[in-house]
């Protein structure tokens, strides 16, 4: 299995959840970038970690603390052989929609970062849907993961339509997430990858204890009741898929 978007540097032991992942079957962990002073924790996390990799990138709550030196570090860390991407970028207008224009500025000038190094992008998009999927078009984006994504399944099929992945994660366990069922439910299981977002979205039966990536298979599980497959299709189609859109082979 691929964690494809996992917040280790926030756990409260990452050391031992990273050991714990592993015997669970987690053979790759994705870090994300959120702002930049968690670049170089993330470096040292890719470095330290044979099975831990990174994206590199400033979420859009954090868009204010975006400059020019900011971009050129994200330049030059993102020819690391490990840092796979760059997210998590995007659009928030569920927390605040003070900076909204802040928040576009700064998602496209990572729009044109990754384009330049033609990289992978790992989508953050909260009650921002349209503009999300607008911008991502106007940039002509191929190689992009919504994580967690949230939107309906008519929008799912516009993504997936333009080949984009959707990241799925432990709100799939939930009793109520219906809307999210009925996601995984309609879209092709190559569309689909696999994420726990830790230590954020604990899934069923641990939900409000920190998540970790070791309760990935908890969602392969999930996903597998739902589209009437078995877990070990889903780990298997999963992984290839995140295998297709990551390269973690691109340092040798």
């Amino acid at each position: 299995m691929i964690d494809t978007h996992s917040h280790i540097d926030m756990l409260q032991n990452p050391e031992a959840e990273v050991e714990e992942a592993f015997k669970a079957g987690v053979k790759k962990i994705i870090i994300p970038g959120v702002e930049p002073a968690t670049f170089d924790t993330i470096t040292e996390y890719i470095d330290k970690y044979d099975c831990v990799y990174g994206t590199i990138g400033v979420h859009p709550s954090e868009a204010q603390k975006f400059n020019n030196e900011t971009a050129k570090k994200m330049m030059l860390l993102a020819h690391h052989p490990k840092m796979v991407g760059i997210g998590e970028i995007g659009l928030d207008y569920y927390w605040d929609k003070t900076f909204i224009d802040v928040q576009k500025h700064v998602f496209k000038t990572q729009l044109e970062i990754a384009k330049s190094l033609n990289l992978p992008v790992v989508i953050h998009d909260r009650e921002a849907h349209l503009d999300t999927f607008e911008i991502l078009k106007e940039y002509d984006m191929k190689n992009v993961i919504l994580h967690c994504f949230s939107g309906s399944v008519e929008f799912a099929k516009q993504c997936v339509e333009l080949g984009w992945h959707l990241g799925i994660g432990g709100v799939v366990t939930f009793k109520n997430a219906k809307k999210m069922k009925d996601v995984v439910k309609e879209i092709p299981l190559e569309n689909l990858v696999l994420e726990t977002d830790a230590p954020y979205l604990t899934p069923h039966p641990f939900r409000g204890e920190e998540n970790a990536p070791k309760y990935l298979n908890l969602i392969a599980k999930e996903i597998a009741n739902i589209k009437d497959l078995t877990s070990e299709f889903v780990i298997k189609q999963t992984t290839k898929n995140a295998e297709i859109i990551f390269d973690f082979n691109k340092g040798e």
